[in-house]
């Protein structure tokens, strides 16, 4: 959790994969794809960009494309914090909804207008993630601290207390 923590890292890589699915969805090719040679726009390098949410700062390049008519839906241009979009988008693939259903809440939800293969390229990005995450390995000994409490109301010398 902390500053290199494994919750920053997920984030961001996740955020690098929607942006990139974004760019792709944008210009109409896989990048390195011969389609995009000679079509009057294509990715021209990246960004950087300094974003901040619960977890602190969190570092990311954005893509940018050579006619500079790309316009982020995830990370808005200005935007300098981190909203819960993303977070939406993961919690209601990993519950079984429809790409066209998250496609529904965004609109409903945020106004934005994404497409329903943006979030399929974004989810495919994801589940690479998350099949590596849940690959990893793991730790010999996990320390889990436990606290009980129980509180009884007691009568002493005429006053109610809690012990």
């Amino acid at each position: 959790m902390g500053e290199n923590g494994a919750i920053k890292k997920i984030i961001k890589a996740s955020l690098k994969g929607m942006l990139d699915a974004e760019l792709t969805e944008h210009l109409g090719y896989e990048k390195y794809s011969p389609i995009g040679k000679n079509s009057g726009n294509s990715r021209n390098g990246k960004t950087h960009k300094t974003l901040k949410n619960d977890n602190g700062e969190i570092d990311i390049t954005v893509p940018r494309d050579r006619n500079g008519s790309f316009d982020l839906v995830v990370v808005k241009k200005y935007e300098r914090t981190l909203g819960p979009i993303e977070d939406k988008i993961i919690s209601m693939y990993s519950k079984g909804t429809t790409t066209r259903n998250i496609q529904l809440h965004v609109q409903e939800f945020y106004g934005l207008d994404v497409s329903a293969s943006l979030i399929s390229q974004i989810t495919d990005k994801i589940i690479d993630l998350a099949k590596e995450w849940h690959n990893r390995s793991l730790e010999n000994i996990y320390p889990i601290l436990f606290f009980d409490a129980i509180h009884y109301k007691v009568t002493s010398e005429g006053k109610l207390t809690n012990y």
